[in-house]
């Protein structure tokens, strides 16, 4: 008795796994594509309020009229050092940390061009969806404090 698929079935399962793997491609690439940015804004964010809360310990008295610059420096310094993680691929440079300082509140900012990450992890077009990850033009993160 022969036991094997009928001629016209030969190349069926070849068929279906490409249809198959290129699914589950997509979703497991946009899985990783996507989970890159999100911890990326997420280490802004605590990079961000954790200036705010180190640039509390300038202590106003001993910094006489250099005060907003200490409590400005302090405040970049801290971001930059929570930020030390982020590889040099990534082309992220301190210049993306701004600290103001405007009458008694401090704002920490941290912006980044979303095209650094396109260098390091590419984007993929899926016909009918798009650019697989569809970012902003820039990540960023703002905390403040108001001494």
């Amino acid at each position: 008795m022969k036991t094997s698929l009928p001629r016209k079935q030969k190349g069926a399962a070849a068929i279906e796994f490409a249809l198959v793997f290129g699914i589950f491609f997509a979703v497991f690439y946009g899985l990783i594509s996507y989970s890159l940015p999100l911890l990326m804004l997420q280490s802004f964010n605590q990079a961000a309020a954790e200036a705010v809360r180190q640039a509390m310990s300038v202590d106003p008295v001993t910094a006489g009229t250099a005060y907003s610059n200490q409590v400005t420096q302090r405040a970049k310094d801290a971001a930059a050092a929570q930020l030390t993680w982020i590889p040099a691929s990534f082309q992220f440079q301190s210049s993306y940390i701004v600290a103001t300082y405007v009458g008694t509140t401090l704002t920490v900012t941290i912006t980044y061009p979303s095209s650094n990450l396109y260098a390091v992890f590419p984007a993929l077009v899926i016909p009918g969806i798009g650019t697989v990850p569809n970012l902003p033009t820039t990540l960023a993160a703002r905390s403040s404090i108001q001494f």
